[in-house]
């Protein structure tokens, strides 16, 4: 069942993705009289599952989820179609339109992107508000369990001032600032402390499989409790150890290191549940452990706890907008400071890179529309910055021919323009077979 949640999750947004992208070609195209032979979702090698002609255009869903496309007469483009390009131009055609159409045409569906990307913020901060941690409220400081960031010199307990001279205000973009950032000061029992981050953090931080660099400290919570656990029959999920052999504690990382000291001990033990103490007695094996799964609580349980104060704000609709484009920019910003980690050899980024199987796990395994629409809006920055690239075969390619056409007023040979699509599609099939056998190399390794 969570495989299906997954699943549908990642073909609903990429069909979502795919589609709008798509439309922001064909309808320019439409508009300047262009004929669009096809639209499809996914491709349609030698088959398709659904197609239907309405007017000139076949409207289709293809049974290969790499894409989409739109073909689009009298344009040179990954259909390859030599034959019609050898006849005379057609009015209706791509190619007898001015360049300043074609250009139109061909960023149509990056603009839709960038467009879907900033409704999505906008819709998002109308609807879920703004909900977060104010850095200087974290008065315990961090809580550090990769192995990575503990090398490097950060302890639990630390307070993150600034990441690279900028002052954190919110303690949730901590992960984000950090991962591409070179220096971050610390306030470590009222001293201030520089660490500097090595080029390669980022290839250092994927060797040690943790999925976050910070942690904010929570409480011991009881997620799970599996059936050959010791304590089964006195612990529940959502029960909270505030207590364990006489000692008090706040902080889950405190449990942990305090039963390093108890292995293979049955001790005294204090459990919240809803809002009632329970004196039990607490096992623990000889690994230092309980056997339970560590479960999260929402901020307002953490508030209610007295941990955190947690800062809300609700916008009407028109607040929404300016709060809904900051984010939006922020986050293109930000992927494109990831991209240029990744073009660095020196960062070790590449290693990252992933195809499909890497877009299907960032989908979690339970459904959330917050969750949902947060990633959708992420992939449709990445799908318009990435189809920007000014690669032969990508809109950016063809953007590239038609601005060299309007500054030189000189229009590239179709032989050349057939080329220079033929050794985009090579680029392109060697960064998908990267990124794919990427995910196939740490799905065999673990890495």
């Amino acid at each position: 069942m969570e495989f299906a949640i997954k699943l549908f999750q990642f073909l609903l947004s990429l069909s979502i993705l795919i589609v709008l992208h798509e439309l922001g070609h064909f309808i320019p195209a439409k508009l300047f009289k262009t004929r669009v032979e096809k639209f499809y979702l996914f491709f349609d090698v030698k088959f398709s599952l659904f197609k239907k002609k309405i007017g000139d255009t076949e409207y289709g869903i293809g049974w290969l989820p790499l894409g989409g496309y739109v073909k689009i007469s009298g344009m040179i483009d990954e259909s390859m179609d030599t034959e019609q390009m050898a006849l005379p131009a057609q009015p209706w055609e791509f190619r007898s339109k001015p360049a300043w159409q074609r250009l139109i045409i061909m960023l149509g569906g990056v603009t839709v992107n960038f467009i879907l990307a900033f409704i999505i913020y906008i819709g998002m901060t109308f609807f879920y508000g703004e909900q977060y941690i104010a850095n200087e409220n974290v008065k315990d400081g961090i809580w550090v369990n990769n192995p990575t960031i503990e090398k490097l010199g950060f302890h639990t307990g630390d307070k993150i001032v600034s990441i690279d001279g900028v002052k954190v205000m919110k303690f949730e973009d901590i992960n984000k600032q950090m991962f591409l950032a070179k220096e971050v000061e610390i306030n470590r029992n009222g001293e201030i402390i520089k660490i500097k981050l090595p080029v390669n953090f980022i290839d250092q931080l994927m060797k040690s499989k943790r999925g976050t660099l910070i942690n904010l400290r929570m409480p011991f919570v009881i997620g799970a409790v599996p059936k050959e656990s010791p304590n089964n029959n006195v612990l529940k999920p959502k029960d909270i150890i505030t207590s364990c052999n006489g000692q008090k504690v706040t902080y889950a990382d405190q449990l942990i290191l305090l039963f390093q000291g108890l292995k293979g001990k049955t001790v005294p033990a204090v459990i919240r549940r809803d809002d009632k103490e329970v004196a039990i007695n607490l096992v623990i094996n000889d690994s230092a452990k309980v056997v339970v799964q560590q479960g999260m609580l929402p901020y307002d349980n953490l508030e209610k706890l007295g941990l955190y104060k947690i800062n809300k704000q609700e916008f009407g609709f028109f607040q929404s907008i300016p709060v809904g484009v900051t984010r939006g920019f922020e986050e293109l910003a930000s992927y494109g400071k990831q991209l240029k980690a990744i073009f660095s050899p020196s960062t070790g980024a590449y290693k990252g890179v992933g195809g499909f199987a890497a877009i299907f796990n960032i989908f979690p395994s339970t459904w959330s529309w917050f969750v949902f629409w947060n990633i959708t809006a992420l992939l449709s920055i990445m799908l318009g910055v990435m189809n920007l690239l000014p690669i032969p075969a990508l809109d950016g390619g063809h953007v590239i021919f038609l601005l060299y056409e309007i500054v030189s007023g000189r229009k590239p040979s179709d032989k050349f323009l057939e080329r220079a699509q033929m050794v985009g599609f090579i680029l392109l099939i060697t960064l998908l077979i990267f990124a794919n056998g990427n995910d196939i190399y740490k799905a065999i390794v673990g890495k």
